[in-house]
């Protein structure tokens, strides 16, 4: 037989016996869980491992503090020169609202936490720069939302994190899109308050690269 025949005949056996072999049970499986990886491994894999991340604290109390230095401005053009912008509520006082906003992304964030060191998280807000009415219903933008966070033990009051800075900008819609998500209920606040969730539950809580799949070594007993 031709060499470049046997050559032939051996490729051709050697690619079906690999599209016959099964896939593997053990393949990692990635899904999405605000905005953080979680890794896992399908059933029956030996050695599986997962990437998760563990909740460092169970706050006791939160503090908001927007200073009254910050400039806001109700001025409808494209970038305001402020460091609060804010229109996703009727007029009023843009400080507290924001203060707002940043109490009840805390609370949805540090919701539920049981495991880890009793602490006080104090935010401090530095900018909050959110689009206006003639940004929002034409090119869209950014929600700028920084501020310095510190985490202190709830007992000692000694500080165990920070004082840090934390950006948690956004994608912000524009023109027709952000008509159809306000027409859908998926308003200014509610894109700001998800986004600030997320950073801070990533924030206040920790990466573990290698937990084992077992059952007496879970994310808990990590956090201790």
């Amino acid at each position: 037989m031709p060499l470049t025949r046997i050559v032939a005949v051996l490729t051709a056996a050697l690619m079906l016996a690999a599209c016959g072999q099964p896939e593997s049970a053990s393949r990692s499986i990635a899904t999405q869980q605000d905005g953080l990886t979680l890794a896992t491994q399908g059933p029956g894999a030996l050695g599986a491992r997962q990437d998760v991340r563990v909740p460092l604290y169970v706050v006791q109390s939160v503090n908001v503090i927007v200073p009254s230095s910050l400039r806001a401005s109700e001025a409808n053009v494209f970038y305001p020169l402020a460091d609060i912008v804010w229109r996703g509520e009727p007029l009023g006082n843009r400080h507290e609202q924001v203060r707002q906003i940043f109490r009840e992304a805390l609370g949805t964030a540090t919701d539920g936490v049981t495991t880890g060191r009793p602490a006080i998280v104090e935010v401090n807000v530095t900018r909050f720069h959110c689009l206006t009415e003639k940004t929002r219903y034409s090119v869209g933008g950014t929600h700028s939302m920084h501020f310095t966070l510190t985490v202190r033990d709830a007992v000692t009051g000694e500080v165990i994190d920070g004082p840090r800075p934390v950006v948690a900008d956004v994608k912000a819609s524009g023109g027709g899109r952000a008509l159809a998500e306000e027409a859908a209920g998926r308003t200014q606040r509610v894109v700001v308050m998800e986004r600030l969730v997320q950073v801070l539950r990533r924030e206040l809580s920790v990466p573990v690269q290698t937990v084992a799949a077992r059952a007496d070594v879970t994310p808990a007993a990590v956090a201790n």
